[in-house]
C-alpha cells in the first residue's frame, strides 16, 4: 500500500486495500459478502499447532486492521497468462466454466483455498467450498465439471447420478453414434496439480507468530480507532473505558459465539438452537477484581431485537454445555428462501424430557425465532402439555395452543405472516413425529407411526449437479474451428483476473466520483432541494440537477417523455433527482445522503396491476393479435374454462453493477465513455442529446460486460448521460459505479405479468379457442415494455381460434425494462398454464394434452401468419420424452407419492417455439470492421457486446474459417462506436447471427482488400398489428424440457431432482458455448419461477436490494442431474452456416420446475380430498407451496382473522 498512503479506517476493507495497490482481479459484486466475487485467501500461522491455516474470505467485509500477521493471496498471486496458470485457473477456463467472467476470480480463490487445505477433496468438500459463490451466467455445471477433476477418484469420469457411484456403475456406458460426442474438453490436457509449487507462507510471519505476544496494537484514523489487545486484562480495561464500542472479533470460538449473541436477531438459527441446550455462560466483570458471574442462556437473556442481558463491559469467558440426559431429546428446524446461504424465515429449537422408561412428558421447551422482535418461548403451551402422554391428543392440543399463543400482525416485519404461522405448527408436528419414532424404537410409543408419515422426517441433502451432454460432430477439416467446442477466447484472462472491466480501468489523473440522489417518494412534487450540507464537506466538488444539463434533460421515446433528472415531479421511489460529484468514492456516497429533498405528495399513487386496471392507467399502444373467430370457437367447444396466472418480476442481478467512466476530450466537446452497455450506439445518442453535441463527438468503448441479460440496454444510457454531464461541468474525468442496492432500486428488471384467459376445449383435451389478456406492470415510463409477449402466446400449439390482447400498466414504480427472453417466458408460460389446467379438468396427463394440440403440418403458420416448419420442434419433443425416460419415471413418481404422505414429487415436460431476432426491422442492421495486416494477423471490430455469451469467440471462429487463418492469428478489439457506428443492441439472441452475416456476405464481395468496413441490413421483420400478421422474427428455434421435483408439504421446501433438455441450435458454431447458454438460461429461469421474489413496501419502495434479501439460484439449487442434448441433423436455412441463436429461449424452460411443483402439490391435495384446481402464482416460493398444500396446520394458521392494517409488502 505504501507507507505514505492515507487511509480512513472507517470504510477500509481488505477489498479497498487490494484495489489501492492496483490488483483488480478481486471483484466487487455486492459489498455485503453475499456473492463471493471478492473472495481471497487469508492465511495465518498457528503457533500452538505449528501449522498454517488457510481461509477463503470475502474481501469486501474483512476489516484490514484484523489482518495483522496474516498473509493475503489474491487471484493474481496464484498464476497469470504472462507466467504460468495455476491448475484451478486452467481447469475452470478449459471446462467452459467462465462466461462473463466476473465471478470467476472468486470461484478460483474458493477452490484454490480448498486445495491448499485438502489437495484431494471430495465432491462434498467442493460443494461446501463454493456454497458462498454466486454465478449468474453458467448454471454452475461447467464450473463443477472443471473442479471435480481434482477429486480423489481414479479411473472415473465422476458423472454419476448417485453420491457413491460413478457413471460406469450407473450404466452410463457412453455408447454413442460415431458422429455424436459428449466431450467438451479433454481432462488429459490439464496441468497436474503440484502442491509443492504453491506460494509459500512468508517466513517472517512464522517468526512473528512464534515470538511472545508483542503487546497491544492500535490503528487510528480521523473517525475510527481499532485496538487489538494482547491479554484478557487489557481487553477488560478497554471494555471499561469504551463501554459503547463493539468487540468485533474475539478469541477463536468464544469470540464468534459472543458476536452471535450480541448481534442476536429473531432470525438467528444458531441462537434459537442453543437456547434449547440450557447453556450457562461465564462472564467477566469490569474491573477484573469484580469477579465472574454466571447466567443461564434462556429466553430472558434476550431482552429485545438485537439486545441481550450482557452489560456493555462484560466479556464472555466460558460456555458450559451440560451432558444430555438418557430421556432428553433435542431438535432444531429452520426454513429459509433456500436451504443454504440464506437467513431463516422461521426457525425453532425444541427439547423434551420424558419420564424414565415412559412416554409421559416431564418437561418441554419450544423456542421460535422469526415470529417476533425477539426469541419466543411458548410458555403457556408448555405448561398445559406437561405430564401428558406423547400421543395424537397431545399433538392436536399442542397445535391449538400454539396457534392461540403465538400471533403475528399482518404488518409484521418480513411479511409472509400466514406462512410463518403455518411453519410454527409444522415444526411442532415434525418434532412430534420425530419423538414418536424415538419412542417406538424404545417400544414405548402409545400410537402407531404409519410408514407414509416417516417422510415428514426426511431432510433434503444438498448435492452437486451432475449430468451429461451430447452434440453432433461435423465432418470437416481438422483446421476448421467452426462447430467445435472451443474455449471462450478470454477465459484464461478471466480466470487470472487479467480481464479488464470498466471499473478495473486505472484512475485518470484528477478523476472524480459520482453518486446519485434518488427520490424517496413514489408520486410527489419537488418543493425544494438543499445540497448545502453535502457541498460543505471537504472534497465535494459539485451537485448537479436538471438545471445543469447543457442539452436536453427530456427526450421522446416512442412518443413518451423520458426525463434524465426529475425536474418538478417524481413518479417513483428511486427516480434520479441529482448527483453528487466528489474527490473519492466513499465521500460521494456519504455526501449524497446529506442532500435534503422536500416533497408535496400527489395523488393518485398506485403500484399494482390490479390498481392500474381500476384506474385504466395504460401506456399506448395497446396491442391485439387474433386468428380465426374466437366466439365461434367457444360455441363449438364442449367446455369453457376461465382463469388467471400471475408472474412476478425478476432482478437482472448481473454480477457487475452498472457504471462507466466519462473522460472529457481536449477540444470541440469530445467525450470518451468507457461504459458497461449492451447498446453502445443508443448510449452515444442519449449522451449527445444531453450534452447538446453531435454523436460524432461521443465515443463509447465497451471491452466486456460482467453480465447484462438485457438490463444494460436502456438504463445505462441515462446513467452515462448524467456522468457525462458531470464530466462536462467539471472538466475532469468522472467515474460512476452503482452500489448493488442502488442498482436494483434504480434500474429495475423483468416485468410482472397478469394473464387472464378464457379457453374452449373438447372432452379429449383439444383446444378450439382461447382468449388471453396480458397485463404487464410497466412502471412509471414506457422504456421497452411495448415490445413484448403477444408474439409468443401460441408457443408450439395450433389453436384454431386465438386472440391475445396486451396492456402495459402505468404505475408509480421504477420503469421495468428488457430482460433475457423479453416477454417470451411470460407469454409462453400463460399458454402452458392453459394447457395444464385443461389437462387437469379432463383428467388427462398434461403431456398428452400438449402433444395433441401441437402444430403438425410441415407448412404451419403462427397466429401472426408467419410461415414455419414444426418438424424440429416435434423431434425435440419426442427425443426429450425418450432421453428423460418420461413414461417410466412418471410411474415411479406416482409410486413414490402413494407411499409418502408429506413428500410429493411431480414431473412436467413442455415444448418450445421461440422467435429469434428483433420484431422491429430497423434493429436488425449489422456492421463490422476487419483489418488484415502484412504479417497475416487479423483484427476484428464489430458492433456486438461481449457479455459472456461468447460472441467474440464465435466471431473469431467464423473469421478463421472465412480467411483460412488460425484462430490464434485473429484478435477481437473492443466494441467502439468510433469503429462500428449505429450498431443494434446485443440482445434478442441475434448478436452472433448479425456478426456472422456481416463477415461472410461482405467478405464474399472483397477477397483482396486489407481493410474491410462491413455493413449490411439484417432480415426484414415487422408486424402489422391492425391486420394481425407479419414476419415478426428472423427464424424460430425449438426445444423441449422435462423436469422432476420433490416438495416438502410441511415446509414448502423443494428439491430439483432432474432436468433433461433437448435444444435445437441448428448446426452449432460452438457446442461448448451453446450448451453453456442453454444451461445458464435454464438456471436463470429456475430462479424466475421458484425463488427470485421482489418485495415492495406499501409506499412503493423496493425492499429486496441485495443478496441477503433477494436470492438468485446458488449451487445447491441446481437439479441433481442436468442433461443437455443438442438436436442432431438440425438445419437453419435462414442463417449462414445453418446455426441458431440460443441466448434467450431456455429461460422459459424454468417453467418445467414450476409445473412439476404444481403437479406435486396437486398430488398432495388429491390425497387430502381437496380440489386439484388451485391458484399458484410464479415464483413458486416455499411460502406458496406450503400454503397450497392445505392441511391442519395451514387451516389453523388462517383461522385467526387478522386486524386491518397496512401490510409489510404488496404484490405488484
Amino acid at each position: 500500500m505504501g507507507s505514505n498512503m492515507y487511509i480512513d479506517l472507517y470504510h477500509v476493507s481488505l477489498y479497498v486495500c487490494v484495489c489501492a495497490v492496483g490488483l483488480t482481479g478481486t471483484k466487487y459484486g455486492c459489498g455485503g459478502g453475499g456473492c463471493g466475487a471478492c473472495t481471497v485467501m487469508v492465511s495465518r500461522y498457528d503457533p500452538v499447532e505449528e501449522s498454517i491455516h488457510h481461509c477463503a474470505v470475502t474481501a469486501c467485509l474483512q476489516p484490514i486492521c484484523s489482518l495483522y500477521g496474516a498473509a493475503v493471496v489474491t487471484v493474481e498471486g496464484i498464476g497469470s497468462t504472462r507466467t504460468k496458470l495455476h491448475p484451478v485457473q486452467e481447469r475452470i477456463a478449459m471446462a467452459h466454466g467462465s462466461q462473463c467472467g466476473f465471478c470467476t476470480p472468486g470461484m478460483v480463490m474458493s477452490m484454490y483455498t480448498l486445495l491448499r487445505n485438502k489437495p484431494k477433496p471430495s465432491m462434498e468438500d467442493i460443494r461446501e467450498a463454493l456454497a458462498g459463490n454466486l454465478c449468474r451466467c453458467t448454471g454452475y455445471r461447467p464450473i463443477i465439471d472443471g473442479f471435480k477433476t481434482f477429486c480423489n477418484k481414479e479411473q472415473c469420469c465422476q458423472n454419476g447420478e448417485q453420491r457413491v457411484k460413478c457413471c460406469l456403475e450407473n450404466g452410463f456406458t457412453h455408447n454413442l453414434d460415431d458422429n455424436i460426442s459428449e466431450e467438451l474438453f479433454r481432462v488429459e490436457d490439464f496441468i497436474p496439480l503440484d502442491p509443492t509449487q504453491d506460494l509459500i507462507f512468508p517466513p517472517e510471519l512464522i517468526l512473528m507468530g512464534k515470538k511472545p505476544d508483542g503487546g497491544q496494537l492500535c490503528f487510528q484514523s480521523e473517525r475510527v480507532k481499532w485496538i487489538s489487545p494482547a491479554l484478557l486484562t487489557d481487553l477488560i480495561q478497554l471494555k471499561a473505558q469504551y463501554t459503547d464500542f463493539p468487540m468485533l472479533v474475539g478469541n477463536a470460538t468464544l469470540g464468534a459465539f459472543q458476536s452471535n449473541l450480541k448481534a442476536h436477531s429473531a432470525i438467528s438459527f444458531l441462537v434459537t438452537f442453543i437456547l434449547s441446550l440450557s447453556l450457562s455462560l461465564s462472564l467477566s466483570l469490569s474491573p477484573l477484581s469484580a469477579g465472574v458471574r454466571e447466567v443461564c442462556l434462556n429466553e430472558e437473556f434476550f431482552t429485545g431485537f438485537g439486545k441481550t442481558a450482557l452489560r456493555p463491559d462484560e466479556i464472555l469467558l466460558a460456555i458450559d454445555i451440560p451432558h444430555s440426559k438418557p430421556w432428553e431429546f433435542i431438535s432444531a428446524f429452520r426454513q429459509a428462501q433456500r436451504r443454504e446461504f440464506a437467513f431463516s424465515i422461521v426457525n425453532a429449537g425444541m427439547k423434551v424430557v420424558f419420564r424414565d422408561e415412559s412416554a409421559v412428558v416431564e418437561s418441554l421447551d419450544l423456542y421460535y425465532g422469526g415470529v417476533g422482535p425477539s426469541l419466543v418461548k411458548a410458555r403457556n403451551t408448555l405448561l398445559l402439555l406437561y405430564i401428558r402422554l406423547w400421543d395424537e391428543s397431545l399433538l392436536a392440543e399442542g397445535i391449538r395452543l400454539l396457534k392461540e399463543e403465538i400471533s403475528l400482525s399482518p404488518a409484521a416485519p418480513g411479511g409472509r405472516v400466514e406462512y410463518r404461522k403455518s411453519l410454527i405448527l409444522s415444526f411442532f408436528f415434525k418434532f412430534y413425529m420425530q419423538m414418536l419414532l424415538e419412542l417406538r424404537q424404545r417400544v414405548l410409543a402409545v400410537t402407531d407411526v404409519p410408514p407414509e408419515n416417516l417422510s415428514a422426517l426426511t431432510q433434503y441433502r444438498s448435492e452437486l449437479p451432475q449430468g451429461h451432454h451430447t452434440f453432433q460432430v461435423n465432418d470437416q477439416s481438422s483446421t476448421d474451428p467452426v462447430g467445435r467446442p472451443r474455449m471462450h477466447q478470454a477465459a484464461f484472462q478471466q480466470a487470472t483476473g487479467e480481464a479488464q472491466y470498466y471499473d478495473d480501468i486505472p484512475a485518470v489523473k484528477g478523476e472524480l466520483f459520482l453518486s446519485m440522489v434518488t427520490s424517496t417518494r413514489a408520486h410527489a412534487k419537488i418543493t425544494s432541494i438543499d445540497a448545502s450540507a453535502a457541498l460543505a464537506m471537504p472534497g465535494v466538488v459539485t451537485f448537479i440537477t436538471a438545471e445543469h444539463v447543457p442539452g436536453q434533460n427530456r427526450r421522446l421515446w416512442f412518443g413518451n417523455i423520458e426525463e434524465l433528472f426529475a425536474e418538478e415531479e417524481v413518479i417513483c421511489v428511486g427516480q434520479i433527482i441529482g448527483a453528487i460529484v466528489a474527490e473519492n468514492r466513499e465521500l460521494a456516497k456519504r455526501a449524497s445522503c446529506l442532500v435534503t429533498v422536500t416533497y408535496e405528495d400527489v395523488l393518485p399513487v398506485f403500484f399494482t396491476i390490479q390498481e392500474a386496471i381500476e384506474h385504466q392507467s395504460f401506456f399506448e399502444p395497446k396491442r391485439k393479435l387474433e386468428r380465426g373467430n374466437v366466439e365461434e370457437g367457444f360455441e363449438q367447444s364442449d367446455h369453457i374454462l376461465e382463469g388467471e396466472l400471475y408472474m412476478g418480476g425478476q432482478e437482472h442481478f448481473y454480477m457487475e453493477t452498472q457504471g462507466l467512466i466519462a473522460v472529457p476530450g481536449e477540444e470541440a466537446g469530445e467525450m470518451e465513455l468507457y461504459v458497461a452497455t449492451q447498446h453502445a450506439a443508443y448510449t452515444q445518442e442519449v449522451v449527445g442529446l444531453t450534452l447538446g453535441v453531435d454523436s460524432n463527438k461521443i465515443t463509447c468503448h465497451v471491452k466486456r460486460l460482467g453480465g447484462g441479460f438485457g438490463g444494460k440496454v436502456m438504463k445505462i444510457a441515462s446513467l452515462s448521460a448524467i456522468t457525462a454531464t458531470a464530466a462536462y461541468r467539471t472538466g475532469r474525468a468522472v467515474r460512476c459505479v452503482l452500489e448493488r442496492g442502488d442498482d436494483m432500486l434504480i434500474t429495475s428488471g423483468r416485468h410482472p405479468f397478469l394473464g387472464k384467459y378464457k379457453v374452449g376445449y373438447m372432452d379429449d383435451g383439444t383446444i378450439l379457442a382461447a382468449d388471453i389478456t396480458y397485463y404487464s406492470n410497466g412502471g412509471c415510463t414506457l422504456d421497452e415494455s411495448s415490445f413484448v409477449t403477444l408474439l409468443h402466446m401460441d408457443n408450439g400449439y395450433k389453436i384454431p381460434h386465438l386472440r391475445g390482447r396486451g396492456f402495459v400498466c402505468r404505475t408509480f414504480l421504477p420503469s421495468y425494462t428488457a430482460f433475457r427472453g423479453f416477454g417470451g417466458p411470460q407469454g409462453l408460460t400463460m399458454i402452458e398454464s392453459v394447457l395444464h389446467e385443461v389437462a387437469a379438468k379432463c383428467g388427462l396427463p398434461a403431456h398428452q394434452v400438449r402433444e395433441m394440440n401441437m402444430y403438425q403440418s410441415e407448412d404451419s403458420y403462427t397466429h401472426h401468419k408467419q410461415l414455419f416448419s414444426p418438424k424440429d420442434m416435434l423431434r425435440c419433443w419426442s427425443e426429450c420424452l425418450e432421453k428423460s425416460d418420461y413414461e417410466q419415471r412418471l410411474l415411479a413418481v406416482q409410486q413414490f407419492n402413494s407411499t409418502n404422505r408429506w413428500r410429493k414429487r411431480g414431473m412436467s415436460i413442455v415444448p418450445m417455439k421461440f422467435g429469434i431476432g428483433f420484431s422491429k426491422g430497423f434493429y436488425n442492421q449489422v456492421a463490422a470492421l476487419v483489418n488484415i495486416y502484412k504479417d497475416g494477423s487479423v483484427l476484428v471490430s464489430h458492433g456486438g457486446t461481449e457479455m459472456g455469451q461468447g460472441i467474440n469467440t464465435k466471431a473469431i471462429q467464423i473469421a478463421s474459417r472465412i480467411l483460412n487463418v488460425p484462430m490464434s492469428s485473429i484478435h477481437v478489439k473492443e466494441t467502439c462506436t468510433g469503429n462500428v457506428p449505429n450498431a443494434a443492441p446485443s440482445a434478442a439472441s441475434f448478436g452472433t447471427d448479425a456478426i456472422k452475416q456481416t463477415l461472410i456476405l461482405q467478405y464474399a464481395n472483397s477477397l483482396v482488400t486489407v481493410f474491410l468496413c462491413l455493413s449490411t441490413r439484417g432480415p426484414h421483420t415487422g408486424v402489422d398489428w391492425k391486420r394481425s400478421e407479419g414476419t415478426a422474427y428472423y427464424y424460430f428455434t425449438f426445444g423441449a424440457c422435462c423436469s422432476e421435483v420433490e416438495i416438502d408439504c410441511l415446509t414448502g421446501d423443494h428439491k430439483n431432482i432432474r432436468t433433461d433438455i433437448v435444444m435445437d441450435v441448428g448446426r452449432s458454431l460452438n457446442p461448448a458455448l451453446d450448451i453453456g447458454q442453454v444451461e445458464g438460461g435454464f438456471v436463470q429461469g429456475l430462479g424466475l419461477y421458484t425463488i427470485e421474489e421482489l418485495q415492495f413496501s406499501p409506499d412503493g419502495a423496493l425492499r429486496t436490494r441485495g443478496p441477503s434479501d433477494y436470492k438468485i439460484p446458488a449451487l445447491i439449487d441446481i437439479p441433481r442431474t442436468l442433461n443437455t442434448h443438442l438436436l442432431t441433423n438440425a438445419h437453419n436455412p435462414h442463417a449462414i452456416y445453418s446455426s441458431k441463436g440460443i441466448g434467450e429461449p431456455t429461460v422459459f424452460f424454468g417453467c418445467t420446475i414450476f409445473f412439476a411443483i404444481k403437479e406435486a402439490i396437486a398430488a398432495a391435495r388429491r390425497e387430502r380430498g381437496l380440489s386439484e384446481s388451485f391458484n399458484l402464482s410464479s415464483p413458486a416460493t416455499a411460502e406458496k407451496i406450503r400454503l397450497a398444500c392445505e392441511d391442519t396446520c395451514t387451516t389453523a394458521a388462517f383461522s385467526v382473522k387478522p386486524e386491518p392494517c397496512k401490510p409489510w409488502a404488496i404484490d405488484i
